[in-house]
């Protein structure tokens, strides 16, 4: 009798314990219920982790955990979300159920609060908390980078093939797909009427050519931005060419490419890479970060009392044959009125698509078509105003005007387009909450986004020269 109930125990054992492991491992079904969707927050070092929460969602629970080592980096982390709750015009209205201690992450694995992990914050573990994430059985919508180097390659690889066992997701924000010019270039290139066949252009004249400049010091929902001093060490951050490149890289596929899936080992051939520093003075550090002095993890960039901190690159590859060149610069402070810019321009057989944002702009970004060498004049500016119509069905509003060049014309957008940068972390949230929904993303997104970290980390080994 004995032997008897110590089998049965020992049968009920496992039988719970095997109940336990599938109850971790299976992956909550979403609806769009209301409040299904429960976020955790790991470790927000960077104000793109508050940006996600600047808008509410009815398929998001208010309560928000957060797991984080304390310090600076979850004071402005908080500090941001308290604002976007207290704002006169649409408040929020999160619930921030934090947890500060040094085994945070241990702590939010264990407890499984949430369902969806939101991580952007110093980038040299990001790849390490992504895959033990995935392993419990949590859904990742990552900020990017998820990888800033090519030895974290291979297992940023390996966590798309966990989420895939597990049936869960895992995502990057690509916000630049959302911003109007973007998306209008890409509808542009996809009209052979107006565009033609896509070029390929040579090594020393690219068909698409990006150019990305940004600045340290700005504006962040309407305050000062602080930085934290990690920031600056590109050991955590990454260089600029595995870290602001994402999005360019993201765009030759997303525009070129549209909805194919890329095979890095096939798809894409690296050309060159290379970077170059920005100089910093210990005025403009302590304005960015609020420090006196430079960190001791820092001295290995220290020459002459100043940080050069390599934020600047380039990259020539190619991919199914056509040339790109992306180009990345970090200054530290814009002019006053001014801001970030974007180049970038698609040539076509018939026509390039070139978006400009500089003084002429007025600083905004502006798409331009300027007729070719395939284009016969008066039969293409029929075409392009006959394409353009059924354009303007999907995009009510948007106008053709000549410009002083008699091959140009503008697009001209309406604002209510331009809903700028920050908003687009909640357009690409929503998407998310989408997919959630399916249970799965589009066949092309996981082997595009593998291509896409496989350009940017090889690029900086190149330019390392390693």
């Amino acid at each position: 009798m004995k032997n008897f109930i110590l089998i049965v125990l020992s049968i009920l054992t496992i039988t719970s314990c095997t109940q336990k492991k599938q109850a971790q491992h299976t992956p909550p079904t979403f609806t769009g219920a209301a409040g299904e969707v429960k976020l955790i927050t790991l470790d927000p070092g960077h104000f793109h982790a508050a940006l996600i929460q600047k808008t509410s969602y009815n398929q998001i629970s208010k309560d928000v955990y957060v797991y984080s080592p304390g310090g600076e980096d979850l004071k402005e982390h908080l500090a941001r979300i308290d604002a976007y709750n207290a704002r006169p015009n649409t408040p929020t209205d999160w619930n921030e159920i934090v947890y500060v201690g040094a085994d945070f992450l241990e702590k939010m694995l264990t407890e499984q609060k949430g369902n969806v992990m939101v991580t952007s914050g110093n980038n040299r573990l990001k790849t390490d908390y992504i895959e033990k994430t995935l392993e419990t059985g949590i859904h990742v919508l990552a900020d990017k980078p998820m990888v800033i180097n090519s030895d974290k390659f291979e297992e940023l690889k390996a966590c798309f093939e966990i989420a895939q066992q597990k049936g869960i997701l895992l995502y990057d924000i690509m916000t630049e797909r959302y911003e109007i010019t973007n998306i209008l270039q890409r509808e542009l290139s996809l009209l052979p009427d107006i565009y033609g066949r896509q070029e390929t252009g040579t090594a020393e004249d690219p068909a698409i050519e990006m150019k990305s400049v940004h600045h340290f010091y700005k504006l962040v929902s309407g305050k000062a931005l602080t930085r934290p001093a990690w920031y600056y060490d590109t050991e955590q951050q990454g260089e600029a060419l595995v870290d602001v490149s994402t999005h360019l890289v993201d765009l030759v596929q997303w525009e070129c490419f549209p909805e194919i899936a890329l095979d890095y080992r096939k798809d894409i051939k690296m050309l060159s890479a290379r970077h170059w520093p920005t100089v910093m003075s210990k005025e403009q550090f302590k304005a960015s970060t609020g420090l006196d002095k430079f960190p001791e993890y820092l001295r290995k960039d220290i020459k002459n009392d100043s940080l050069y901190e390599y934020q600047n690159g380039e990259i020539n590859y190619q991919l199914k044959g056509i040339h790109a060149k992306l180009t990345i610069l970090w200054n530290f402070e814009a002019p006053a009125g001014t801001g970030d810019v974007h180049y970038s321009r698609m040539s076509g057989s018939k026509a390039d698509l070139v978006i400009l944002q500089d003084k002429a702009q007025h600083y905004k970004p502006e798409l331009y078509i300027y007729s070719g060498k395939e284009a016969d004049t008066p039969n293409y500016e029929k075409a392009l105003e006959r394409n353009f119509q059924a354009l303007q069905s999907k995009y009510p509003g948007i106008e053709l005007e000549k410009t002083d060049d008699p091959k140009g014309w503008h697009v001209l957008i309406p604002e209510s387009y331009r809903v700028g940068h920050e908003a687009h972390f909640g357009q690409v949230t929503q998407n998310f909450l989408r997919y959630l929904v399916d249970g799965k993303l589009p066949d092309w997104e996981v082997p595009n986004m593998i291509a896409k970290y496989f350009v940017t980390t090889q690029a900086l080994k190149m330019a390392k020269g390693e």
